[in-house]
């Protein structure tokens, strides 16, 4: 099997396990039950229940639902902000190109988990937050790649002819550079995806995320820490399906990379 058609499996096994969760556990994820502390594993609890009660897999599934949520967020947000500004500013040219490529370039300047940690403080810890610190910190990539894309488009023979036939710079943008490139940037977008999961993980292992009692993979395995040594089996869900969601979006972007260059 090819990494596109994998990538592909695994991202509707794991998509499809979160979205399916109040089917495949009758569990609440939230609502604590005091009488089934720290329960082992069993045909009822495949992962066993937390300290407070809860169970570990209903916790895990609707975990999944909350970051893979922030991760496509935040690359939509960041791809399509970058994007679009990249191919604009492309197209205008002049001071604007020049000022927001080093206005991006400061940007990208910083590392991103830290760039992503001190917004996601200025702003306080939830979902929102994290999408708007991610979509902040990854829109200058697809910024840059956008710009070098259109400018390698705009000198093209095709591109050439069409403005000495009166084309006007905005239809060849849009009509013709964009989708010559586009498919360069979904490539990008799936990787993205895989490396915001691991970043919105870490925050809200770090309590700098979603806030609690909402759970998400990073603060569902910041709970099992506390009581790992007993019972390591409650890092099993989250950290499998973290690292399968993770996985496939790298498969998907390795496949779809692959399918680019045989084309071209």
């Amino acid at each position: 099997m090819s990494r596109l058609g994998a990538g592909s499996v695994l991202a509707v096994l794991v998509v499809a396990s979160v979205a399916l969760a109040p089917l495949l556990t009758p569990y609440d994820p939230i609502a604590p039950n005091y009488r089934n502390l720290y329960a082992l594993p069993s045909l009822a609890h495949p992962l066993g229940t937390d300290g407070l009660g809860r169970d570990v897999l209903a916790r895990s599934l609707a975990g999944g639902r909350v970051s893979l949520g922030v991760a496509i967020s935040a690359t939509l947000l960041a791809s399509l902000l970058g994007a679009s500004l990249g191919t604009v500013a492309t197209g205008i040219g002049g001071a604007a190109d020049t000022v927001l490529a080093r206005l991006f370039d400061a940007v990208l300047a910083f590392p991103g988990f830290l760039l992503v940690l001190l917004v996601v403080t200025i702003l306080g810890g939830g979902a929102l937050q994290t999408v708007l610190a991610m979509g902040v910190a990854g829109a200058p990539l697809y910024f840059r790649l956008a710009r070098a894309y259109t400018r390698a488009e705009l000198t093209t023979d095709y591109a050439l002819a069409g403005t000495a036939l009166g084309a006007t710079r905005r239809r060849l943008l849009w009509r013709h550079a964009l989708p010559n490139f586009v498919g360069s940037l979904w490539v990008q977008a799936a990787s993205t995806a895989a490396s915001f999961l691991l970043i919105e993980a870490s925050l809200s292992y770090l309590g700098l995320g979603v806030p609690l009692p909402t759970p998400s993979w990073g603060n569902v395995l910041q709970d099992a820490r506390s009581y790992l040594t007993q019972q390591p089996w409650a890092a099993v869900g989250p950290g499998l399906f973290l690292a399968a969601a993770s996985l496939a979006f790298q498969f998907l972007s390795d496949g779809l990379r692959d399918r680019l260059d045989r084309r071209a």
